[in-house]
Parts: structure tokens; C-alpha cells; sequence
């Protein structure tokens, strides 16, 4: 009991990093048909994982349409909103053409799908996966989808948009309605910003309440990883999934810390201290969305961004800068080229860099989207769409690693637009631990 209490005690990323632990003891101990009173653990599991995201995506649509009102309200001029935006957007198509570029560098360099010189083709095969849900989700899909993305930013109507996770559409009207609110002038203007204000504190007194229990949510949600895959699940795709990770490595940990550090002047170690927690959360969910109220917190009460700054730049960030999904979807469609012995020149890998930076953008912040985002990929450069099932062995467990790569990347572009907005106080001190 006196360990329980101690463990109560810790602070929240702490609690969350011990329920990693033991998760992955509980999964593989358990498996899938373990039971307890009769009832599955893996039941046990779900239910309890399916509460708590239901609980975060609850607070999604309030929060990212509260947060941005309030943060264009606060800018309040157009000049700042539009310098602001604008360093947002450059940053964010950056960041994910660099994660791209190294992306592309890995798999040419380490050529996963290529076993002692030929396709792997039949080794990958032995893998067996079913792909009926996943080609059910990505028929009728093309390059053409690309467009898709531009047009679904304007929604025909915003309730459904709202109601659907349709997150650019949501951000779009956010973005017009926040900054059209600044212009009403008097009685009115004041009125709408309290009560958008009001809402926003409401919400993050909600999210504080459902991070309470993060650590069960945590635990439920990746002992049922464990006790589906185990770990023999890997084996076939070792050189994929290690190409991935190195490829996430290098730019979670030399491309951004190399632009905190030269353009944002601040200590990228302070840094990854101060989103530890957000980092452990979008590891543990594998939804930089569902993430979004922990970034949030750790980007202005952490790393001390301002609110004006982390209400804009961050749920914009959750749906448009997807570094990690963009690097993923690249390897991912390289890799299966490979497997089918299909050479890919410059004219070829150009296209992949360019529809995986569009698509990247229009990926939902949700656990394995970017597996239909991948098929658009493989329709441009006419391979069958059937070949996402050869990564689905993986997919779970490199989705985890590349939301923390995209939710560091949303807190790293904070930081730099912050300093570059002339905010002083960004990293100036060691977290509270």
C-alpha cells in the first residue's frame, strides 16, 4: 500500500513512464486469451484504453476552436496575425521537407526491402496480414486525393465538420472566426471574447481532470499492443522498422535540436525536459491530437511560450505539421518498391517527397491514419495498393515513435516563433520536475 501511495506521490510524467513499464510486462504476461474471472485481461484493456481516448478526443473540438479564437483574439492586430501565421506555416513545411529529405537519405542508404542483394519479396510475404479492413479504407483512392485536402479546409458546414474530426476544416473556420471577431468594435467584441475565453479556461480545467487518469489510460493502451503483437511480430520487417526509427531518431534528435539551438537560441536539452510528459503521452496514444491539451500545457507552463503564441501555433500544428508521418509514408512507400524489385529514379522519388509533404498536411492527428495517407503515395508512383498490408506487422508500434517525432516537432515550432516574436522568458529556467 505504501508504494502505491508513493507512486500516487510522483509527478504525472513519472506516473506515466511507470505504467510503460509495467504495461509491457502485463501485455506479453498476459497475451490475448489470459482471463480473470472469466473475463479477458485483453478485454480489460480495451475497455479501459477506449474510455480514456474517447474522454481526450472529447476535449478536441472545444479546445482547438476555443484555444485558436483566443489566441487570434489576443494578437488582436492583423499585422501581428499575418507575421505570426506566416512564420507558422514556413516553419511547419520546413521542418516537414527536411524530416523528408532525411527519410529518403535512410532507406537509400540502409535499402530495407533488398535481402542479400535481391527484392525481398518472399521473406516479407511469409508476414501474413490481413488487408480486408485496410483496403476497404483506401479504395477508390488516388493521387487526385491530394486535392481533396486543399478543399476539405473549407467545410460546407461546420457542425458536421466538428462532429466528423474534419480538424482542417475546423482550424480554417477557427482561423476566420477569430480573426473577424477582432474587428467587431464595442459592447459586442468584448462579449464574444469572454465568452470564447471563458470556454477555453473551462477546458483546460477539464483536461486537467481527464489527465488524472492518464496513467491507467496509458497502461490499458499499450498492454493491449503487447499482448497482440508480442514481439515476434517484428521480426520479419527488422530492417524497416529500424530504418524508420533511425531515420525519426536523427531528426527528433539533430535536425530540430540543431534549429533550437541556431535559430531559436535556447537549450534543446531544457526542452526535452520540459515535454517529457507530452512526449511520454503521444508515445503512450499514438495521437498527436489526442495529445494536444498535454503539449499544450508543457509548451506554455513548461517551457514558458506565451499563451498568444502556443494557443495559435499548436493546434494548427496537430493537424498540418505531421513531421514524422511525412518522414514514415516516404520510407514506407520506398521500402515497398524495394520488396517488389521495382528501381525508383530521381524523377520517381521527387514525386514521394512531394505527395508525402501534401498529404502530411491532410493526416488526421489519429493512430494510424497515415496508412490511408500511404496508399495515395503508392497510386502516384503506381504501385498496388494492396502492399500497405506488408507494414502493418510495425505499424502500431512505429506509429507511437513518429507522434512523439510530430507532437516535439509542434512544440519546437512554438519555441522558435515564440523567440522570434521577441519572447524572452522560453527555456530560461529548468522545469519543475
Amino acid at each position: 500500500m505504501s508504494l502505491f501511495r508513493q507512486l500516487l506521490g510522483l509527478k504525472l510524467h513519472w506516473q506515466i513512464l511507470v505504467a510503460l513499464v509495467l504495461a509491457v510486462f502485463a501485455g506479453w504476461l498476459s497475451g490475448v486469451d489470459s482471463t480473470i474471472f472469466g473475463v479477458r485481461y485483453y478485454a480489460i484493456y480495451t475497455f479501459l484504453g477506449t474510455i480514456f481516448m474517447n474522454a481526450l478526443k472529447m476535449l478536441i473540438v472545444p479546445l482547438v476552436l476555443s484555444s485558436i479564437i483566443t489566441g487570434i483574439a489576443g494578437i488582436g492586430d492583423s499585422g501581428a496575425m499575418g507575421r505570426l501565421g506566416g512564420k507558422t506555416l514556413l516553419y511547419y513545411a520546413t521542418t516537414s521537407l527536411l524530416a523528408i529529405i532525411v527519410g529518403l537519405f535512410m532507406v537509400n542508404l540502409v535499402n530495407p526491402g533488398i535481402v542479400d542483394g535481391e527484392p525481398a519479396t518472399e521473406i516479407v510475404a511469409l508476414s501474413e496480414q490481413d488487408t480486408t479492413d485496410i483496403a476497404a479504407k483506401i479504395q477508390d483512392r488516388g493521387a487526385s486525393d491530394v486535392v481533396d485536402i486543399f478543399i476539405r479546409m473549407v467545410p460546407t458546414n461546420i457542425v458536421a465538420a466538428a462532429a466528423d474530426g474534419r480538424m482542417l476544416g475546423l482550424i480554417f473556420f477557427s482561423l476566420l472566426f477569430g480573426y473577424f471577431m477582432t474587428r467587431i468594435k464595442g459592447e459586442a467584441g468584448r462579449v464574444l471574447k469572454d465568452f470564447w475565453q471563458g470556454i477555453f479556461d473551462v477546458m483546460m480545467l477539464m483536461t486537467g481532470w481527464v489527465m488524472r487518469f492518464a496513467p491507467i489510460g496509458v497502461f490499458a493502451l499499450v498492454a493491449k499492443v503487447v499482448a497482440s503483437t508480442g514481439f515476434a511480430a517484428f521480426q520479419p520487417l527488422m530492417a524497416f522498422f529500424f530504418t524508420v526509427l533511425g531515420a525519426l531518431l536523427i531528426h527528433l534528435l539533430i535536425v530540430l535540436p540543431l534549429l533550437l539551438r541556431f535559430i531559436g537560441r535556447v537549450s534543446p536539452v531544457r526542452h526535452f525536459q520540459a515535454m517529457s510528459p507530452a512526449l511520454l503521452m503521444a508515445f503512450s496514444t499514438a495521437s498527436s491530437s489526442a495529445t494536444l491539451p498535454v503539449t499544450m500545457n508543457c509548451v506554455e507552463h513548461r517551457a514558458g511560450v506565451s499563451n498568444q503564441t502556443t494557443s495559435f501555433v499548436l493546434p494548427l500544428g496537430a493537424t498540418v505539421n505531421m513531421d514524422g508521418t511525412a518522414l514514415y509514408e516516404c520510407i514506407a512507400a520506398m521500402f515497398i518498391a524495394q520488396a517488389y524489385g521495382i528501381e525508383l529514379g530521381f524523377t520517381t522519388q521527387f514525386t514521394v517527397v512531394l505527395v508525402a509533404l501534401l498529404t502530411s498536411i491532410g493526416v488526421a492527428g489519429i493512430p494510424a491514419a497515415s496508412l490511408v495517407a500511404i496508399t495515395i503515395i503508392l497510386s502516384a508512383i503506381g504501385l498496388p495498393l494492396e502492399a500497405v498490408g506488408l507494414i502493418l506487422a510495425v505499424d502500431r508500434v512505429l506509429d507511437m515513435c513518429r507522434t512523439s517525432v510530430n507532437v516535439f516537432s509542434d512544440s519546437c515550432g512554438a519555441v522558435l516563433i515564440g523567440r522570434l516574436e521577441g519572447e524572452t522568458n522560453i527555456l530560461t529556467s529548468k522545469p519543475v520536475q
